[in-house]
């Protein structure tokens, strides 16, 4: 027998995909998750800004207890990476295909999120930085853990220069580092920089070494020693399916949604970082519960879906 249809297929386990599930499996609909495991919320050791968690929560435990409450309503979670989407234009069914599979679909929630830019340094190191707190990615997140610390901030746009400048509200030590030869900076931003007292430094930078609690950083004009850095190097946004399916892009490169995360594609939703908006865990839960239940207005609004009366327990249970 052929596969039944799904009500939604849902790519990406992140904040924004996991709010959806929980939202559509609690509407009684037939729905799939396909997670493969690259969510940004993953690589946070402990964030503190996320309601409802005072003393902070990691990512991974944050996902796992939002995968356990769709699981709880019954959602399905697939560990894979979904490699093609294809829309037929005759019946309007979505069609994806991962590794080990497919499924086809009447709607399709693209939550894919985006992949950060890591600085010049060895994998290792990174990863250990990133787990003890010395390298950041989100001052958004994370700044008031730099309060009075010493910052450094790789980036050499526009970019670096409005993350360094947010820095400084948090601590008076921030020094901004090209990732590659001399920093270019227009006239107005380098006025800015003298302005707030951020130090500038050339060139190529590399993180070089841990030690105590303090990273080093190797640049051109010396070894600089910071309690956190920043990479202020952008992201990538991962809009390849809805590519295949002709969703159209933003100058920015993310997913053109509506106010209801409609792309242009119709059947075709998307939320959290790979839409434009605000890069948080907030957010992304936000869009994922606005998308899921525009999902289901919209699949309701062509096929309604009645709840058939249940039995009289006691007759049920007699077997009357």
């Amino acid at each position: 027998m052929d596969e039944p249809i799904l009500d939604c297929l849902i790519v990406g386990g992140g904040p924004a995909g996991l709010t959806a599930a929980i939202y559509l499996a609690r509407f009684h609909l037939d729905i799939l998750v396909v997670d493969g495991g690259k969510s940004r919320a993953s690589w946070i050791p402990c964030t503190r800004n996320h309601a409802g968690f005072p003393d902070g929560i990691s990512g991974q435990e944050l996902l796992q207890r939002m995968r356990d409450q769709a699981c709880k309503y019954g959602a399905k979670i697939e560990n894979e990476f979904v490699s093609k989407l294809e829309r037929d234009e005759a019946t309007g069914l979505f069609t994806a295909t991962w590794g080990s599979g497919c499924a086809t679909a009447r709607t399709v929630l693209l939550a894919t999120g985006v992949t950060n830019r890591r600085p010049p340094m060895d994998e290792e190191l990174h990863d250990d930085a990133l787990e003890r707190g010395l390298v950041r990615y989100c001052p958004i997140c994370d700044g008031y853990e730099v309060t009075d610390k010493r910052v450094g901030v790789i980036g050499s746009d526009s970019h670096g220069v409005a993350e360094a400048l947010f820095l400084r509200s948090y601590t008076a030590d921030v020094t901004l580092i090209a990732p590659d030869k001399a920093l270019h900076l227009k006239p107005e931003d380098g006025q800015k920089l003298k302005d707030a007292g951020i130090e500038c430094v050339d060139g190529p930078a590399q993180a070089v070494a841990i030690a105590r609690n303090c990273i080093t950083v190797d640049t051109v004009e010396g070894h600089f020693t910071f309690e956190s850095i920043y990479p202020a190097l952008g992201s990538d946004t991962h809009t390849q399916l809805a590519e295949m399916v002709g969703a159209k892009l933003a100058s920015d490169g993310c997913i053109v949604t509506d106010a209801h995360q409609r792309s242009t594609v119709p059947g075709l939703y998307a939320a959290g970082d790979v839409v434009h908006g605000l890069d948080q865990i907030s957010h992304a839960m936000g869009e994922g519960g606005v998308a899921a239940t525009t999902i289901r207005n919209d699949l309701y609004a062509e096929r309604p879906r009645w709840r058939e009366p249940v039995e009289d327990m006691e007759e049920a249970e007699s077997g009357s």
